[in-house]
């Protein structure tokens, strides 16, 4: 069986690291020339929250041959449409494509695959590019879990074997409920990586300023509303229930829900988003796709989400230099 990483930046190479120390043959494949020979000369470098460094296969994608049965797509998915049209080349007949991006990109790449060769996964954990080659684990090692999931009602006959996989680095839960799923992960994204991004901070930061906190509060709280209205059951996240911990509708529980957002975080305080590295390199951001989704989808079922909307336009004017990514960013909720 052949098995890639496509788009291992850091949590592709992180999670090859793991795979490939467990004795498991996976290649890594990315753009990036620097981190490629990296990897190639120094071995994967994992430091952080646990540190080794493990010898991986790994080279760019003018390199790829042949066909795979099992690829890990990690790519930000802005460019989707023509990534998964080329990989649709090497992915073997039988073979399965696990998307790991945020959002909501299933149905897009099932469009152009069929639904029956998509499994999604989410990740419950963080990761930083630190340099070429040395990637920063910024969760805990007791928080790194996955929910792993199919989007047709007979999941593909290789999911037993993308979960093993998986469970060579943390805990694969197995989602019924998947979209539920990816709604868990969209909420903890579009509301802490979102401040995240527009305040230049961890999450634990975002989390435990007051300020910013009541801005995280409404986020969440315009998640959990969407979701209601469009019948979505949001499901646990490292079994706890985060409707159940973080709704309210009253004074007493919103200020109890107020209490719970830096604890329900700590396990990942120290997670800068993906959103906010993007814009340290002067990239485009997947706003659109994380906080622009939860606004998108307030519209069809008519629930206003004006947090998430000052989100998205924040981090685009920061986008394009208009805006720097900072506290004084607070001025623009109201």
């Amino acid at each position: 069986m052949r098995v890639a990483i496509y788009g291992a930046g850091s949590l592709g190479t992180i999670l090859g690291a793991y795979i490939s120390k467990a004795g498991e043959p996976i290649e890594l494949i990315n753009r990036n020339k620097a981190h490629i020979e990296a990897l190639q000369t120094k071995g994967a470098q994992v430091v952080g929250t646990v540190e080794f460094t493990q010898p991986v296969v790994a080279y760019t994608p003018a390199e790829m041959s042949g066909k795979y049965d099992i690829l890990f797509l990690m790519t930000k998915q802005q460019h989707n449409a023509e990534v998964v049209a080329m990989l649709k080349d090497f992915l073997a007949e039988d073979g399965v494509l696990v998307t790991f991006q945020n959002g909501l990109p299933e149905m897009q790449i099932a469009d152009i695959l069929g639904a029956e060769r998509v499994l999604g996964c989410t990740v419950a954990w963080g990761a930083t590019l630190k340099e070429a080659g040395v990637c920063e684990l910024t969760s805990e090692p007791d928080a790194l879990s996955f929910a792993l999931g199919a989007i047709t009602p007979q999941p593909h006959k290789y999911f037993g074997e993308v979960k093993r996989l998986l469970e060579l680095m943390g805990t694969v839960d197995v989602e019924e409920n998947f979209i539920g799923t990816r709604w868990s992960k969209l909420l903890i994204n579009a509301a802490f990586s979102g401040m995240s991004a527009v305040l230049g901070c961890t999450f634990g930061e975002a989390a435990g300023e007051r300020g910013s906190r009541h801005i995280v509060q409404a986020l969440i709280k315009e998640c959990i509303d969407v979701c209601a209205a469009g019948g979505i059951r949001i499901e646990p996240v490292q079994g706890k229930d985060i409707v159940k911990l973080l709704d309210y509708s009253g004074p007493i529980k919103k200020a109890v829900s107020f209490f719970i957002i830096p604890i329900a975080i700590r396990k990942h305080a120290k997670l800068k988003a993906s959103m906010l590295q993007d814009i340290e390199k002067g990239k485009l951001t997947e706003v659109d796709a994380i906080n622009g989704a939860v606004s998108a989808y307030g519209r069809k079922v008519g629930v206003a989400t004006p947090a998430n909307d000052c989100v998205v336009e924040i981090i685009h004017k920061i986008e394009k230099g208009e805006l720097k990514a900072c506290r004084d960013n607070l001025q623009y909720f109201k």
